[in-house]
């Protein structure tokens, strides 16, 4: 790594690719000629204009989404969709949830304030260890849609395999696995993705939703902000937008296409997660805590001997330039998020480190 910076493990806020930190770089205090920085330009501003509509251009190239959905730029992060999900689609106030960990269990909590939630599969027998089989789901006719966590960042489990959804529309967060791998977006009624984890700075969501499901057919109560519909008929400028946030992700975005394309990326993150897994599944004194089919690219959650261990192992990571690799409270044991900005040489250094230390006991 250059310039002083750690391999930072971390769940989100993450790394983000050099080569774009470097252009961002030299592009803060004047943006192309501009005079100014992104971060001062008018959100209706002619540079601008042409910064937010690259960004979907490439978005839409690097995801190959169809012209019936519209791609909007939320603010909040995922906590807001997890209400606005609910709010704008539950039309019968019926909706089936997969509980695969903790980031579909706070949607599921969420959604319950505004009708009735199916949890239609769970994997909490097994500490979210697996996904559960979703090829024939108990779903109601009257379901709104089907959602799934498709990534489950604190618990490592990732779907292989979209449930089926007998024909009801399929809800997706895709926050830590987004624009890790190729995507069928016909397959979803929407996705939405926090970007602080595999694009961007905190502080937003990327939404992808088809257009038949943007309506004005929404609860009296859900605030104009809130509405799908507000951000889509103002292409995401209803109010000011995070025109910060929106910069940094068209950068990642054509970087992403520069690399070429996520069928590229995909091979990268599958090398990179190679490694740490071949290792883990070596090792006598480190296990992974996912069972093999189901195990994330982006999210390695795994444990030592025992919590006391597990403390000394973070302390050595950390003494040892290494950063984040605490698992999160919920569930304890370590974890290391590799998601595409992670470095194959990142992983490699932590494996050696893993090894060395297991040597030494």
């Amino acid at each position: 790594m250059k310039h002083g910076r750690t391999f930072n493990f971390s769940a989100g806020p993450a790394m983000m690719p050099e080569p774009v930190l470097e252009e961002i770089a030299q592009e803060v205090l004047n943006y192309r000629e501009s005079g100014m920085s992104v971060m001062e330009m008018s959100h209706r501003s002619k540079v601008f204009t042409a910064i937010y509509e690259e960004a979907v251009a490439d978005l839409r190239k690097l995801m190959n989404i169809p012209d019936n959905y519209k791609v909007l730029f939320v603010q909040g992060g995922g906590t807001v969709q997890f209400a606005m999900v609910p709010m704008n689609l539950m039309k019968n106030g019926v909706a089936c949830y997969v509980d695969t960990g903790s980031w579909s269990g706070k949607a599921i909590k969420e959604a319950k304030k505004y009708g009735e939630v199916k949890v239609v599969a769970s994997s909490e027998d097994k500490n979210y260890s697996y996904v559960p089989d979703c090829s024939d789901l108990d779903i109601p006719d009257n379901a709104d849609y089907v959602y799934i966590c498709e990534n489950e960042t604190i618990n490592g489990t990732t779907f292989n395999k979209l449930p089926n959804t007998k024909g009801h529309i399929l809800v997706s967060d895709q926050s830590s696995m987004f624009l890790s791998k190729p995507c069928n977006v016909e397959d979803y009624g929407l996705i939405w993705a926090g970007v602080q984890k595999n694009v961007g700075p905190a502080g937003m969501a990327v939404v992808i939703i088809r257009e038949d499901l943007i309506t004005d057919d929404v609860p009296d109560f859900t605030p104009t902000y809130l509405k799908y519909k507000t951000h889509a008929d103002k292409d995401s400028m209803y109010n000011t937008p995070n025109c910060w946030d929106i910069y940094c992700c068209g950068k990642v975005f054509k970087y992403l296409l520069s690399l070429g394309g996520l069928e590229a990326v995909q091979k990268l993150n599958e090398e990179k997660a190679a490694v740490l897994y071949d290792f883990l599944d070596s090792s006598e004194y480190f296990k992974g805590s996912v069972v093999k089919e189901d195990r994330s690219l982006m999210n390695v959650p795994f444990v030592s001997p025992s919590a006391d261990e597990d403390a000394a192992v973070v302390a050595a990571t950390k003494e040892a330039g290494f950063d984040n690799l605490k698992g999160h409270r919920s569930v304890g044991g370590l974890r290391a998020s590799i998601y595409n900005a992670m470095p194959k040489e990142g992983v490699e250094a932590l494996v050696k480190f893993l090894k060395d230390y297991e040597a030494s006991k």
